[in-house]
């Protein structure tokens, strides 16, 4: 029968959240209890029949603790074949009784080594045997033996035991399952540890389980499949979804690239993501002034984009998306001009924010036009805290980094032209954007009268000088051009496009510039702030050039290529 009624367990656990109503429910249901050290000590004060494991072995404890439940007693009980008579004739004779339930969790290794000032001494001494052998042998006899490992399937269990009188198969199968997950993640963190303490050397263990299978994956043809790490809470892979429909491989691709640029920032921020590159990127006095300034950044590629912020999402900014008072506007190019037509709302494919309002809430969840628009939450210090590496497949191996948390480590003004505390904080903010954005990456941006935006940008090039010229001065002249002439601007439009390019404007660039051309480049467009990392053997070429223009150049230090 694939229903097994449970009388006799052990109880050892380290996480002991849940564990005595755990404890009481058994013994409601006349199974006898055994378990070890604190488990005991905590099911005894609350009043419940438990027996010390020393019961059972006929053996006590030893060696502070690490030999327990080491016994043929405890694994004869977990392994033996039920329906193997000689292995029954074989336990009566050595007076081996049979466990049918284990419930067991694990050293908290993994807690302990992330502590900053963890001694190996007490790392080892969070290296658990006794647990991984009993779960192990427990999973292996699944067909006869209920192991539980996580505190979250103790209301599984429970429900089934009062429907079924004893527990599946099936589950069963499930929970031996997550056991051999569950250690050979333990396993690898453990040799990760000691590779790193003992050897110096790098050793990742990349566990991938409990697939969510996507509808595709970057393409139709290709099969997309979402892994959580189950352990980064509140961070994109284990999001809250508070509307829309099933995220698509490119949506998490493009919500990732998001959440990193939005993370860069202290001030309130929106950002505008489309393919992996932050086409509109804004600070302001509030979310809503960032987003109008953030979307016209480029606003024919915000249609359809990933929109992110850094504070509570609220109704004022939910009508610039929605809004009945506000023009919503799509956009074409003729002649080298923005040229609008009105339309009845902003189409978004996804909203990222660490919070919403109630009204905006309510507004998302029950409005008919806000249905298809995936809307997530997202804890912004979780997602901070999970930026640990990156790992990348190539045919035969694996490509391992670590994260790029670093902005600069340098932040030098090299030449005879000063920036002041303003033009310093704008190559800051434009250093963030250009940190994101896909190499070759040249990014303008400017300042504004609450904050900073993103003018235009060039990503992907295969060289520097066409991701300015052709790409980030193209799309800054396209918007400045649109702005001269819907605000009715009265100065002509050549001496606008220059008086903002080269007094409320910096050019970022994600790397060092190999000769002098990007500086000649950008002085032609009237450019006169730039920040870049430096490091290049012609260096000196460039700020000559710069000395000789008139032109203010930071060296930042660190770079930052995007592949």
């Amino acid at each position: 029968m694939s229903t097994i009624e449970i009388k006799r367990a052990i109880l050892s656990l380290s996480d002991k959240s849940g564990a005595s109503d755990l404890a009481r429910y058994l013994e409601g249901k006349g199974v006898e209890i055994f378990s070890t050290g604190g488990t005991f000590k905590l099911l005894r004060e609350k009043g419940i029949s438990v027996k010390e494991i020393t019961e059972l072995t006929d053996f006590p404890e030893m060696m502070d603790g690490r030999i327990k439940t080491l016994n043929p007693k405890v694994h004869g009980g977990i392994l033996a074949v039920r329906d193997n008579p000689e292995h029954m004739k074989q336990a009566l004779a050595n007076g081996v009784e049979m466990i049918d339930l284990l419930v067991v969790n694990l050293y908290p290794f993994e807690k302990t080594v992330a502590k900053p000032d963890v001694e190996p001494e007490e790392a080892i001494e969070n290296i658990d045997i006794g647990g991984p052998a009993m779960i192990r042998s427990a999973a292996k006899n699944y067909k006869y033996v209920t192991v539980i490992t996580d505190p979250a399937d103790y209301a599984k269990f429970v429900e089934e035991y009062d429907r079924l009188g004893g527990t599946s198969l099936e589950f069963r199968q499930e929970l031996a399952r997550k056991v051999f997950a569950k250690t050979g993640k333990y396993d690898g963190a453990i040799s990760e540890y000691l590779e790193r303490t003992l050897a110096k050397k790098v050793k990742k263990t990349v566990v991938l389980e409990n697939g969510r299978i996507l509808r595709y994956g970057e393409n139709p043809h290709q099969k997309g499949i979402l892994f959580p790490d189950g352990v980064s809470r509140g961070t994109l892979a284990n999001a809250e979804m508070v509307n829309g429909k099933e995220m698509s491989y490119n949506n998490y691709m493009d919500a990732q690239a998001a959440l990193d640029t939005v993370l860069e920032f202290d001030e309130p921020a929106a950002v505008v993501i489309k393919h992996m590159n932050p086409c509109g990127a804004a600070t302001g006095r509030n979310l809503r002034d960032a987003i109008e300034k953030a979307w016209f950044s480029d606003p024919i590629s915000a249609m359809g984009s990933v929109v992110a912020f850094n504070r509570e999402f609220d109704m004022d900014t939910l009508r610039f998306f929605r809004g009945d008072e506000v023009k919503h506007l799509s956009f074409t190019v003729e002649n080298d001009k923005l040229i609008e037509s009105e339309i009845k709302r902003k189409f978004i494919e996804v909203i990222i924010a660490p919070s919403f309002s109630a009204e905006a809430l309510e507004y998302i969840t029950k409005k008919k036009n806000f249905e298809n628009v995936r809307v997530l939450k997202i804890d912004l210090d979780a997602s901070r805290k999970a930026k640990d590496f990156n790992l990348k497949r190539i045919d035969g191996g694996y490509l391992y980094q670590t994260a790029d948390n670093e902005l600069f480590s340098r932040l030098d003004t090299v030449t005879k032209a000063q920036f002041g505390d303003e033009m310093k904080k704008l190559a800051e903010f434009s250093y963030k954007c250009c940190k994101h954005t896909k190499s070759n990456a040249i990014v303008l941006c400017r300042r504004t009268s609450a904050g900073y935006q993103v003018l235009g940008m060039g990503a992907g090039q295969p060289n520097r000088v066409d991701s300015l010229r052709k790409l980030a001065v193209t799309k800054a002249r396209e918007n400045l051009e649109y702005e001269h002439r819907t605000l009715g601007v009265t100065i002509p439009f050549e001496e606008y496009f220059r008086k903002v390019i080269s007094e409320d404007t910096v050019l970022a660039s994600d790397a060092f510039f190999p000769f002098d051309d990007t500086v000649r480049t950008a002085a032609s467009y009237g450019i006169r702030f730039i920040i870049q990392p430096g490091g290049s053997q012609n260096d000196t070429d460039s700020i000559y050039a710069c000395d000789e223009l008139g032109i203010a150049m930071i060296f930042a230090g660190n770079r930052h290529f995007k592949h």
